[in-house]
């Protein structure tokens, strides 16, 4: 493993990974807006027979969503238990995904221009360097590869609706899930694509109701926002 991984992070997660497929508790807001994220990238590829890398891949939300679109699924995360409950999740399904318990950096020791493309969702505000991740996400790109992003903004709005209203007033994710001083602007996560060899492609903001639980994508890049960016070289 590498040092780009904060063992507070890890420990966080580790603690409630038995939530991951439970749609009423702590990871409510992800199986809210899973459907969201997995059409988005579905609706700008075809996904059918394409190799996809989920980087961070939690309990296998994003990564179940992506086989059930035809892709050929692969997924990692530093948390030894996030991927004990995807890969029983994934047997039970019958869902043939490749779920290894690795970080990027080792991970892509053999995967040099291999996937067509890599998510890597709801990570980049829990890892100590995001530019470093991103370019590994996108050394395992081939050419022309696609690799989506999604993150939180920083800002006031940000922190008033990510962690004191997410966290604390409606108690829809667990107190101390985000940091606010780990919030990226929106310019800074498309320099951080650019070193990395990657051209943004589009923005879209994702708005989520707190008092429906629903979500929607948009326009505003204020808070919860996706970026998809292709590898040029």
């Amino acid at each position: 493993m590498t040092d780009n991984i904060d063992q507070n992070e890890v420990q966080k997660f580790a603690a409630i990974a038995e939530q991951w497929w439970d749609p009423t508790g702590d990871f409510k807001p992800l199986h809210v807006i899973n459907p969201i994220r997995a059409e988005y990238i579905s609706n700008k590829i075809d996904l059918k027979g394409k190799k996809v890398l989920d980087v961070g891949c939690g309990g296998g939300l994003l990564a179940e969503a992506l086989f059930d679109a035809g892709a050929e699924v692969s997924a990692i995360d530093v948390t030894e238990r996030n991927i004990e409950v995807a890969k029983h999740h994934a047997n039970a399904h019958k869902k043939n995904i490749s779920y290894h318990l690795t970080d990027a950096k080792s991970f892509s020791n053999n995967h040099k221009n291999y996937f067509d493309i890599v998510t890597c969702l709801e990570v980049l505000e829990h890892v100590p360097d995001p530019s470093v991740l991103i370019n590994e996400c996108s050394s395992m790109l081939k050419r022309d590869g696609s690799l989506f992003l999604s993150t939180i903004n920083k800002n006031p709005r940000s922190f008033v609706t990510a962690i004191f209203g997410a966290e604390y007033l409606f108690q829809l994710l667990p107190k101390g899930t985000h940091e606010y001083a780990k919030f990226i602007k929106p310019y800074e996560l498309e320099s951080y694509m650019t070193s990395a060899n990657v051209r943004l492609m589009e923005s879209k903001g994702l708005f989520y109701n707190p008092l429906f639980h629903s979500a929607t994508l948009n326009n505003d890049l204020g808070v919860n926002y996706m970026m998809h960016g292709v590898k040029v070289d």
